[in-house]
C-alpha cells in the first residue's frame, strides 16, 4: 500500500494530468483529489473528490485527518498574466495555501510535500542563457515575487523545523488535455489548438521571445520522481531549476508547418510581453540530474508531433 496523497488544485492544468498519473500508478482510492470547485463529472467521479479551498486551513487539516494522508502536492495557484489583474488574491493564495500545508507538516499531520515554483522566480537581471541554479533572482511579477518568496518559506522550514518538502522550478507547460491556465508561456498550447481549428494563430509574443519550456508527460514524470527520490538524494531544499525544450513562437510554428503545410502565424504582443522579456530563454539543471535523476524525453519535433495527434481525436 501506497501512503494516502492529497491533491490541492487537483482541477487546474497540472493537477488534472497529475491525478490521472497517480491513480494509475498507485490505485484510485490512493489518491484524493481536491479543488475550491468541482471539475469535469468525468473527472470528479474517477475517484475520492473533495472540494476544498486552499486558502481555509481547517478544511485541509480536515480531510488530512479524514484520509489520513501523508504525502501533499499543493498545485493550487494564480499564474503570471491572471496574477498581474488580481496581485492581492494572488498573493493570498499562492503563499497561504503554502504556510497552511507547511504548518501541517511541521506539526507532524503530514510527512512530505510537493510544492511547484516556477522560472518566473528569475528577472531582468538574471542571466539569460542557461540560467544557473543559483543565480540573481529579481522577479518582476506578482507571481514571480510569490513564488521565490515561497522558496525561501520551503528552505527555512526544511532547516528549522525538518520538514520535508521538494519543489521544481517549472518552465511553460505545455498538455493536449487541458485548457491554457493564464499564463505567459500558455501561446505554446493555443498555438496547437488555432493550427487544428483555424489555421492560423495570432502570437501574443513576438516570434523571436524564447523560452523555456517542457512537454506535460515529462513535467509530470518530474513531479513524481522527486516525491519518489529518498530523502537524502534532496540537497536543494528551495527549489530545482528544471529543463525541457527552449523554442521561440517562429520555430514551434515552423514545426506545425510539417504537419499542416497551410498553417500561417502572425504577432501583436501584448502585456505579456513584458511578462516573458523578464525570463530566461534557457535552464541548467544539472543539479536536477546529478541529485535525482532527471532527464527529460520531448523536444519539439515529438511533442508537436504528439500535441497534433491528441488534439486530432
Amino acid at each position: 500500500m501506497h501512503a494516502k496523497i492529497l491533491i490541492i488544485g487537483a482541477c487546474g492544468q497540472i493537477g488534472t494530468e497529475l491525478t490521472k498519473k497517480l491513480r494509475s500508478q498507485y490505485g484510485k482510492d490512493a489518491v484524493i483529489a481536491s479543488d475550491v470547485r468541482k471539475g469535469s463529472p468525468e473527472f470528479v467521479n474517477s475517484g475520492p473528490f473533495e472540494v476544498v479551498n486552499a486558502l481555509d486551513f481547517n478544511q485541509i487539516e480536515t480531510i488530512i485527518e479524514k484520509y489520513e494522508i501523508e504525502d501533499v502536492y499543493l498545485m493550487a495557484a494564480l499564474l503570471s498574466a491572471t496574477a498581474e489583474k488580481n496581485p492581492a488574491f494572488a498573493w493570498d493564495l499562492n503563499m497561504n495555501s503554502l504556510f497552511h500545508v507547511l504548518n501541517l507538516a511541521k506539526a507532524g499531520k503530514i510527512k512530505k510535500i510537493f510544492w511547484p515554483s516556477s522560472i518566473a522566480v528569475f528577472g531582468p537581471t538574471t542571466p539569460k542563457e542557461d540560467t544557473p541554479q543559483y543565480t540573481i533572482m529579481e522577479p518582476s511579477t506578482v507571481y514571480g515575487i510569490s513564488k521565490q518568496s515561497g522558496e525561501r518559506w520551503c528552505e527555512y522550514y526544511h532547516n528549522i523545523f525538518g520538514v520535508d518538502i521538494r519543489s521544481i522550478r517549472y518552465p511553460g507547460l505545455i498538455s493536449w488535455s487541458t485548457p491554457p491556465g493564464g499564463g505567459t508561456t500558455d501561446y505554446a498550447v493555443d498555438i496547437y489548438h488555432k493550427a487544428l481549428s483555424d489555421g492560423k494563430y495570432e502570437c501574443f509574443l513576438s516570434e523571436e521571445t524564447k523560452l523555456p519550456m517542457m512537454y506535460m508527460d515529462d513535467a509530470i514524470r518530474a513531479t513524481i520522481s522527486i516525491m519518489e527520490a529518498p530523502k537524502e538524494s534532496i540537497k536543494i531544499r528551495s527549489s530545482y531549476n528544471l529543463a525541457g525544450i527552449s523554442f521561440t513562437p517562429e520555430e514551434i510554428a515552423a514545426e506545425i508547418k510539417k504537419h499542416i503545410p497551410e498553417f500561417s502565424i502572425s504577432y501583436a504582443p501584448d502585456f505579456r510581453q513584458k511578462i516573458a522579456d523578464s525570463w530566461p530563454s534557457s535552464i541548467d539543471d544539472s543539479y536536477a540530474r546529478k541529485d535525482w535523476g532527471w532527464k527529460h524525453e520531448f523536444d519539439l519535433e515529438s511533442m508537436t508531433k504528439d500535441m497534433l495527434e491528441h488534439l486530432s481525436e
